[in-house]
Formats: C-alpha cells, sequence, structure tokens
C-alpha cells in the first residue's frame, strides 16, 4: 500500500476522478462539472495505491477558517471498505494537514460513514442536513 500526494491532471488524478464519480457521485445521479474539477488544483488531493491501482482517496480544500482544512470526496472502493484503507488516508490526511501548519479539519460527512469518523476522533456539529439529496453532519476535529 502507497499513500502519496496526487498532481492535478495526472493520469493518479484521473484515476481519482473516476473511482469518486463511481462510489460517490453516480449512485446519486450526479456528474461533476469542469469548473468543480478544475478548483480541486488548488486541494491537496490524496491517494492509496495497490500496485498502481487507486484503492482509496480524498481531498483537503482551504477552509474559509484560519487553519482550518475541510476533507472532501474520501471513497475507497466498495469491495476494500472495512480494510483499513480508509483509517489509513485520514491519518496521512490529519499528518500532511499538521505539517503544513493546519490545526483543524471539517468536513460535511454523511450520515451513513458519521460512525467510521466518530472513531477516528471526529465529532458532530450541530443538526442532520441535506446535501446532494442526501443526510449530512458538519464534523471537526482539532489536530493537536
Amino acid at each position: 500500500m502507497a499513500l502519496k500526494i496526487i498532481d492535478h491532471n495526472s493520469d493518479e488524478y484521473k484515476q481519482m476522478v473516476d473511482m469518486r464519480y463511481n462510489i460517490l457521485r453516480k449512485p446519486l445521479g450526479l456528474q461533476f462539472s469542469d469548473e468543480e474539477l478544475a478548483k480541486e488544483k488548488e486541494d491537496i488531493l490524496i491517494g492509496c495505491f495497490d500496485d498502481g491501482k487507486l484503492e482509496g482517496c480524498c481531498l483537503l480544500t482551504k477552509a474559509t477558517e484560519d487553519n482550518t482544512l475541510r476533507l472532501r470526496q474520501m471513497a475507497v472502493l466498495s469491495g476494500l471498505q472495512g480494510k483499513g484503507i480508509g483509517k489509513v488516508l485520514m491519518f496521512f490526511a490529519e499528518n500532511i494537514a499538521r505539517d503544513k501548519g493546519f490545526k483543524k479539519i471539517t468536513m460535511h460527512a454523511r450520515k451513513n460513514a458519521v460512525g467510521f469518523y466518530k472513531k477516528l476522533g471526529y465529532q458532530i456539529l450541530g443538526n442532520e442536513f441535506i446535501e446532494l439529496s442526501i443526510p449530512h453532519f458538519m464534523m471537526e476535529k482539532n489536530l493537536m
């Protein structure tokens, strides 16, 4: 298993977009816009690979608050979920955030993933809300 930062518009990035589309967007009948993908040039793009094949990914985007990153688009191949890839991705993302001087990670977590993030020390802020037609919760973790 190899964890690394992915370059925007690389072949690995294209694998990442395909994975995110198939796991996160297609089931909801949604697409990525060119504008949306272009904005990701500013993000920290993270992938977990095995023999060159992407098995999981996530993005870190600068939040409006100082010293805060927002985790987005966390995805792990469905046959590999529950095998620790998401946990390893999260630890890697948190270490990158700390190394870059960020103090907090926030996210809009899908309701069905809240338990996963709670186990990693994230806390729910506020009430359930609907985003992209499904229930989400705002969550955060202080990186100390």
